[in-house]
């Protein structure tokens, strides 16, 4: 390569910052399909603020519980019906049954939110004990959705570091969201409890997504596995086909 084959150093910082902006869209494409999306966090919140809303006019627990899962159930139904991913709908179908039976059992309103409250305090453990045992969730969660699988574990450690900030940004966010609604769970009453639980759905979670973005951001690029698997294939069909000509 001659000297007016080289690049120049502004090609190459252009080149540098052309990857660095595709990694970034790259990013947030994988968020937006891992945790849904607007249309996600719509799902979401929709069913507890149905069933809070109703039960501050009515105080009604059945008409509450009843009108929150039957906006669950026709969520998931316009996803059927649309053909999308209804995985998001599905889950929060399973939340609000839950809540709904374990209302129901107790007579108690405010346990409709008891099991959301317990398994947000377990996913933040589950982030943060992933990450201390070098396994961190974020990764495990992100890992298919960029077509890299596990190869961050042991071919990438600079992006195994920007998962392991992930998980435990995702996981310090989580906790101090459960050190907020658990003392209210015990203290406020019913329409406190759901105002203030329906308040922290969405900051929260835009806030771990974003710091997320900004640790993967800043990470190598992840190493696509299927494309790796797809040219191995490739190499032993055309080894394949030249031993059957005898090459």
């Amino acid at each position: 390569m001659t000297s007016l084959d080289k690049p120049t150093t502004q090609e190459q910082e252009d080149n540098a910052a052309h990857d660095h902006d595709h990694a970034k869209a790259v990013t947030e494409a994988a968020l937006f399909e891992a945790f849904g999306g607007l249309r996600g966090l719509v799902e979401t919140v929709l069913p507890g603020l149905l069933f809070v809303t109703i039960f501050t006019i009515n105080q009604d627990l059945h008409v509450s519980a009843i009108a929150a899962l039957a906006v669950s159930l026709v969520l998931v139904a316009v996803r059927l019906v649309r053909k999308d991913t209804a995985k998001h709908a599905f889950s929060g179908v399973f939340g609000v049954a839950v809540g709904v039976v374990f209302a129901m059992m107790t007579g108690d309103a405010k346990d409709f939110y008891l099991p959301g409250m317990l398994y947000t305090l377990g996913l933040a453990l589950a982030y943060i004990i992933s990450t201390l045992a070098g396994v961190p969730l974020i990764g495990l969660i992100l890992g298919p959705v960029f077509k890299e699988n596990l190869s961050w574990r042991t071919r990438n450690p600079g992006r195994k570091k920007a998962y392991a900030k992930a998980s435990l940004a995702w996981g310090l966010i989580l906790l101090a969201k459960c050190a907020i609604l658990f003392p209210l769970y015990w203290w406020a009453d019913t329409t406190q409890l759901g105002w203030v639980l329906v308040t922290l759905k969405i900051p929260p979670f835009l806030l771990a997504v974003y710091l997320t973005w900004v640790f993967l951001a800043k990470a190598p690029p992840p190493i696509d596995v299927f494309a790796e698997m797809e040219a191995e294939e490739a190499r032993e069909r055309e080894a394949a086909a030249a031993r059957d000509r005898g090459e």
